[in-house]
């Protein structure tokens, strides 16, 4: 299903900026699982999926944070870093037990990067800009084949900032050659829709990730159902097919 909020002008896009964890991959098990053991190994009640993955989108830090502060309390900034350090180290050894690409996405990235064959579109340029540290998202994008479909993969750690600060977006357009208007984010949360906003960007929203409901209070120009919807929303000639 798609669904055109505002429209975009497809013909002259020259870059697609898509976030990782809840667009290209189903990484949840894997933040709750590191979670959790981070959590036990500091003496703290474990959280239930659901309220784990209500944290994820800022980044890893800020996961940690939240989830050490889920019980109202205010957890020692050194305690708090040392539970960083132990996350990072937990989910490096284990962030692809369960951890995959959504259903469509491998093919719908080979489609999109062929898309420049239509009459009358721009050759376009892809890449990844998370709040995932860049080392396991680099990691992540290359175990699962996704690698060779970006011009580069940056991480929460690859900027002074994160997202939604538009720092990133405009690294990548800058490396790309692209303006604003010549670019969209693709991403499943109100920080995708934000940094696409901050950038100057245009931005599609996918309800099937980790953060929909944040779309409902932070509209993207287009939401789709499925990988497969952003082939219908960036091609002229398949607008309004639904998928």
């Amino acid at each position: 299903m798609l669904r055109i909020l505002r429209s975009i002008p497809v013909e002259s896009l020259k870059l697609l900026v898509f976030d990782l964890d809840g667009t290209l991959i189903d990484s949840a098990q894997d933040l709750c699982n590191s979670v959790n053991s981070t959590l036990t190994h500091f003496g703290r009640p474990i959280l239930d999926d659901v309220t784990i993955a209500s944290y994820i989108g800022n980044g890893a830090m800020m996961l940690v944070r939240r989830s050490f502060e889920s019980d109202g309390g205010i957890p020692d900034e050194n305690k708090l870093q040392d539970a960083y350090a132990y996350f990072l180290d937990y989910y490096r050894e284990h962030n692809l037990d369960f951890t995959r690409a959504y259903d469509g996405v491998l093919e719908s990235l080979a489609a999109l990067r062929t898309m420049h064959d239509e009459p009358g579109i721009a050759e376009r340029a892809m890449a990844v800009l998370t709040n995932k540290p860049v080392k396991p998202a680099r990691a992540i994008c290359q175990g699962l084949g996704l690698a060779p479909y970006f011009i580069n993969i940056y991480g929460g750690n690859s900027f002074a900032t994160k997202k939604p600060d538009p720092e990133g977006m405009l690294a990548i357009m800058a490396e790309a050659n692209a303006t604003p208007e010549e670019t969209v984010m693709i991403g499943d949360s109100q920080v995708d829709v934000q940094t696409a906003r901050n950038a100057g960007a245009w931005c599609i929203g996918c309800t099937f990730g980790l953060q929909p409901e944040s779309l409902n209070d932070h509209p993207p120009d287009i939401l789709v159902d499925s990988p497969s919807g952003w082939i219908a929303a960036l091609s002229p000639t398949k607008v309004g097919i639904r998928f």
